[in-house]
């Protein structure tokens, strides 16, 4: 008898390759149809008989793993594991595929295009287009600009090797040794507080740990330069965004690109409305080729787990 196999991201369950891919090893998936990501009790319902779970952000804890007792693998869609308590997973033997980095061209463009729009006033003219203004003010160059990444890993050293050609004085923070890497691309590694004081635009490429979270605050903002510029296409809650509203507001901070927020979606209007702030609903990863690289990862560690029974 095939394996139930439960599908829960969106994006998944919308690409029909994939859901041919998947179905044709495992001719019992199911896919979650709501076009949303699931809340606890729904997630539940949903996996309940469910060998196996293919999912994206959804937050698996104990009491969920409690309540389903007949899993036996999950499959992460996506990178990062801070939605997963892995603890849990051993505590129940639940076995875990995830394949880490497989997105990280998709969400590099995106940082890049971020980095590009900030500097020419892309979305503030556009914003004030919009508003009836003809604000014809082309910003500045992103060439020879100073760049801080803050976090090298997958995402944050393939930034590193798009802005190759522009010639950027880039400095990098990570709590790994970074130096070899730095080397090879005329970078600088450097302190935290330094990054930030230097940086005309900081990048963050982080994932959601204790060390990070919120990370980004009133200190943190204070040491940036007035005319700079943040991105965040990693994690929400490394930002504290009451913080960043303020730097905003005040004029302390140029502007700031999130593709990520605290809670998804967000709440602030306020925040969401500044014309020196650009927000996209967490597309990073998203572009229709990271899609299929996700899912065909996902789908890989599914019939590695059922073809070694």
């Amino acid at each position: 008898m095939s394996p139930v196999v439960a599908v829960t991201p969106p994006a998944f369950c919308k690409a029909e390759s994939l859901r041919r891919e998947l179905s044709a090893v495992f001719p019992a998936a199911r896919f979650n149809t709501s076009d949303r990501y699931l809340q606890e009790p729904e997630l539940i319902e949903f996996l309940q008989g469910a060998d196996a779970a293919l999912i994206g952000r959804d937050r698996i804890g104990d009491a969920v793993l409690r309540a389903l007792p007949e899993l036996k693998v999950i499959s992460k869609y996506g990178v990062g594991l801070d939605n997963i308590d892995e603890d849990a997973l051993r505590r129940r033997g639940v076995a875990l595929g995830w394949t880490p980095g497989v997105n990280r061209r998709s969400v590099a463009e995106l940082t890049l295009c971020f980095m590009l729009g900030l500097c020419h006033n892309v979305f503030s003219g556009g914003f004030a287009l919009r508003q009836g203004l003809w604000q014809k003010d082309g910003g500045r160059e992103l060439s020879g600009k100073t760049v801080g990444i803050v976090g090298c890993g997958h995402v944050g050293s393939e930034v590193l090797r798009l802005l190759a050609p522009f010639g950027c004085q880039v400095l990098i923070n990570d709590i790994v040794d970074k130096s070899a890497l730095a080397r090879e691309y005329g970078a600088r590694t450097t302190a935290f507080a330094t990054l930030l004081e230097e940086a005309g635009i900081v990048t963050l490429h982080v994932p959601r740990t204790p060390l990070t979270e919120g990370f980004i605050d009133a200190a943190a903002l204070s040491h940036m330069k007035p005319a700079a510029f943040l991105i965040n296409t990693s994690r929400g809650a490394v930002v504290d965004e009451a913080a960043l509203k303020a730097a905003l507001l005040k004029g302390s901070l140029a502007g700031a690109a999130l593709d990520v927020f605290a809670e998804e979606p967000p709440g602030d209007a306020e925040l969401l409305a500044l014309p020196n702030l650009i927000g996209t609903p967490h597309i990073g990863g998203n572009a229709r080729e990271a899609v299929e690289a996700m899912g065909l990862a996902a789908i890989a560690h599914l019939i590695e787990f059922f073809h070694r029974r």
